[in-house]
C-alpha cells in the first residue's frame, strides 16, 4: 500500500510538480493570444472591430481545439518512449505527428469557405461585421499548419518531461502576438487584419522555435530522417481518431450549456457564460495534474514497471483531489466575487450567483475526469478515452438532461455534473477491467 505522506517520496512530489507548475503557468499563459487581440482591438474608436474579433477568435479557437488530439497521442507515444530510451521511436513519432499536423493544417486553409458558411449559418451579423470576421479568419487560417505543428512539438515536450521548454513556447507566442499587435494594430492601423497578422505570425514563430527545439533535442538532421513505419502511422492515425470523436463528443455537450440556455433568456446566457468561466479557472490546475500524469505514467509504461505507474496515479489522484477541494472552498468563499470581476451588469450576477451552488460541487466531481484523461493518454489507450466519453454522453449528459427539463437552466448544470460522475466512472471501470496499470497490457 503507497503511503503518498511518506518523506520518501517527496522527490516524487516534487517531480509530479516540475511538470504541473510550468504548464499551469502555460494554461495561464494559452488564453492570452486572444485577450491579446481583444484588448488592443477593444481601444479602437468602434466597436465592431471587437465584434470581429470576438467572433473570428471563437471560430479558429473551436478549430483548433478539436485538432488537440495531435497534442494528446503525440505525449502518450512520446512518454512511452521516452521511459524506453527508445530515441529512434520518439523521432518517429515526431515526424509521423508533424507530418499529420501539416497536413491537416493545409486541408484546414483549403476549407476556409466551409468553415464561414458553417459560421454564419449560425451566427447573426451585419454585412460589414460579417466581412471584418471574415477578413480575420481567413487570415488566421494561414497560421493553420504552425498552429498544429505546434500541439505537436508541446506533445513531444511533455512527453520527454521538458515542461519548462512548453511553457517558454507559450510565452514566446503570446510576447510575439503583444508586440505585433501595438506594430500593426495601433501603429499601422490595420485594425482587424493587424491583429490577425500578429496571431498568425506568432504561431509561425513559435512553430520554427519549437523544431529547432525539438530536433535538436532529439538529434534529429533533415538528411537523417527516420523512416515511417506503417504500423507506427496507422496507430498513430487511429489514436487521433478516438481523441477527435471524445473531443468532439466533449464540445457538444459543454455546447449545449449555452445553446439550450437560450430558450430560458438572455440573462441566463449570460449567467452561463460567466460561469463557464469557472471551468477555465478550474481547468488551470487540474490540466497541470493531468499534464504530469500523461508524462509520468507513460514513461513509466514504456520502462515497463507497473509499481511506478500506480504509484505515479496515486500521487496525482492526491494532487487532483486537492486542488478540487481547495477550487470548491475559494468558489463558496469567493464566488460571488469572482462573478463581479467578470460582469457589472445586476440581473446577469444574481441570475449567475443562484447557479453559483453547481459551481462549488463541479470541481469535487470533475477532477477524477481530468486525471483520468491523463493516465489513459499516457498510457495510449485512445479507444477506451473514447467510449468513456461516448458512454457518458449517451447514459449521463442526455438522460439526466432530459428528466430535469421543468428544472430549466438547474437542469443543464445538473447535466453537466452527471456527466462528470459519469465520466470519471465509466473511465475508472475500464481502466480497472482492462488491467491497464498493469504491466501486462
Amino acid at each position: 500500500m503507497l503511503n503518498i505522506f511518506d518523506t520518501r517520496h517527496r522527490a516524487d512530489h516534487r517531480k509530479v510538480f516540475a511538470i504541473a507548475l510550468p504548464m499551469i503557468i502555460s494554461n495561464i499563459a494559452a488564453p492570452m493570444l486572444g485577450l491579446v487581440d481583444t484588448a488592443i482591438i477593444g481601444h479602437l474608436p468602434d466597436a465592431i472591430y471587437l465584434s470581429a474579433v470576438a467572433i473570428g477568435a471563437m471560430a479558429i479557437n473551436f478549430v483548433y481545439l478539436l485538432a488537440v488530439f495531435l497534442r494528446m497521442a503525440t505525449t502518450g507515444i512520446t512518454a512511452q518512449a521516452f521511459g524506453a530510451q527508445d530515441t529512434p521511436r520518439q523521432q518517429r513519432g515526431f515526424v509521423q505527428g508533424l507530418a499529420v499536423a501539416l497536413v491537416l493544417g493545409v486541408v484546414m486553409l483549403a476549407m476556409q469557405p466551409l468553415i464561414l458558411w458553417l459560421l454564419w449559418q449560425l451566427v447573426e451579423a451585419t454585412p460589414e461585421l460579417q466581412q471584418l470576421a471574415t477578413d480575420y479568419i481567413s487570415i488566421r487560417l494561414y497560421g493553420a499548419p504552425a498552429a498544429l505543428a505546434v500541439l505537436v512539438i508541446l506533445g513531444v515536450l511533455l512527453g520527454r518531461q521538458q515542461a519548462k521548454a512548453a511553457m517558454v513556447l507559450v510565452v514566446l507566442t503570446n510576447a510575439v502576438n503583444v508586440i505585433l499587435d501595438v506594430v500593426l494594430v495601433i501603429g499601422l492601423d490595420l485594425n482587424v487584419r493587424g491583429a490577425a497578422w500578429a496571431s498568425v505570425c506568432a504561431e509561425w514563430v513559435t512553430a520554427i522555435a519549437g523544431l529547432y527545439w525539438v530536433t535538436r533535442s532529439l538529434g534529429l538532421k533533415l538528411r537523417t530522417l527516420p523512416r515511417l513505419q506503417r504500423h507506427e502511422f496507422s496507430a498513430l492515425l487511429g489514436m487521433n481518431r478516438d481523441i477527435f470523436i471524445r473531443s468532439l463528443v466533449l464540445q457538444l455537450c459543454m455546447a449545449m450549456m449555452t445553446a439550450y440556455a437560450s430558450y430560458y433568456g438572455p440573462t441566463t446566457v449570460a449567467a452561463n457564460a460567466v460561469l463557464l468561466q469557472f471551468l477555465m479557472l478550474i481547468s488551470l490546475g487540474l490540466d497541470g495534474i493531468a499534464y504530469a500524469s500523461e508524462a509520468l505514467v507513460g514513461q513509466a509504461k514504456g520502462q515497463r514497471d507497473g509499481h511506478s505507474m500506480q504509484r505515479w496515479f496515486k500521487l496525482c489522484l492526491f494532487w487532483s483531489g486537492l486542488f478540487a477541494t481547495l477550487y470548491a472552498l475559494i468558489f463558496a468563499l469567493f464566488g460571488h466575487s469572482i462573478i463581479g470581476l467578470i460582469t457589472n451588469i445586476p440581473e446577469v450576477r444574481e441570475r449567475a450567483g443562484e447557479f453559483l451552488p453547481w459551481l462549488i460541487v463541479l470541481p469535487l466531481v470533475a477532477h477524477w475526469s481530468y486525471l483520468f484523461d491523463g493516465i489513459y493518454i499516457g498510457l495510449s489507450q485512445s479507444k477506451a478515452m473514447r467510449d468513456s466519453m461516448l458512454l457518458s454522453a449517451l447514459l449521463g449528459f442526455i438522460p439526466a438532461w432530459w428528466l430535469s427539463l421543468s428544472w430549466q437552466n438547474h437542469g443543464l448544470w445538473f447535466a453537466l455534473c452527471v456527466f462528470m460522475v459519469s465520466r470519471g466512472a465509466w473511465q475508472w471501470w475500464l481502466l480497472h477491467r482492462r488491467r491497464m496499470l498493469s504491466i501486462a497490457t
